[in-house]
């Protein structure tokens, strides 16, 4: 089916709501404001966490960029590793990389992060590239992830139509788009609503592992 696979990281390999909801909470309570219930910070996971700091309390730009100094001051310590891989998930990378496609992570989240959290938990050895934000925020956002990771796999207009991006949210989606990608949403993941994933126009949505492995497996 598609040769060259794209994932997401947060809500599509990893449930990683725990470690990055105490890791906004850090820096909240550091900057002094109040701290919403855990659910209402579902929503910054996924997008560049500026952006969210900005839209979701009304940041300057500079307070919002205290916010995401303080979040990875935590979450470089202990917040990564407070998550946990999609029953299945790893099953899955598994046999894809035994059936010769090509795995790539396209995330919003640093590099460096990325990389310490696969390999903790073990799947690192099945992806061929790696591309996410910088930590200076001038590579966050999943237009430019996606675009690093077709130069970084050297993946030409011609055999667009040999990749899928996987992701659990419109960003992930609407970033496939602009390239002209097809992709997959995972509703499992932490998508606004039931519809967010379809609205966003993918290609395919499914609703656990097991629904995306038959689909990337058939």
């Amino acid at each position: 089916m598609y040769k060259y696979i794209f994932f997401d990281l947060d809500g599509t390999i990893t449930d990683s709501k725990e470690g990055i909801t105490k890791s906004i909470s850090y820096a909240l309570i550091n900057l002094g404001y109040k701290v919403p219930p855990v659910e209402e910070l579902y929503v910054f996971i996924g997008p560049p966490l500026k952006d969210s700091f900005l839209k979701y309390f009304k940041m300057d730009e500079e307070t919002a960029k205290e916010a995401v100094r303080l979040y990875r001051e935590r979450y470089s310590d202990v917040g990564k590793f407070e998550c946990t891989p999609y029953e299945g998930i790893e099953e899955l990378l598994k046999r894809l990389h035994e059936d010769n496609r090509k795995l790539l992570i396209a995330s919003s989240k640093p590099t460096e992060f990325v990389n310490d959290i696969l390999k903790h938990f073990n799947i690192w050895q099945y992806f061929d590239i790696i591309s996410g934000a910088d930590m200076a925020g001038l590579k966050g956002e999943k237009e430019d992830v996606i675009r690093e990771a077709l130069r970084l796999g050297n993946i030409t207009d011609e055999n667009k139509k040999d990749v899928v991006m996987i992701g659990d949210r419109h960003y992930d989606i609407n970033g496939a788009k602009i390239f002209g990608l097809d992709s997959i949403g995972v509703q499992y993941g932490f998508a606004e609503s039931e519809t967010e994933l379809a609205d966003a126009g993918a290609t395919y949505v499914v609703d656990t592992v097991e629904e995306l492995s038959r689909l990337l497996l058939s």
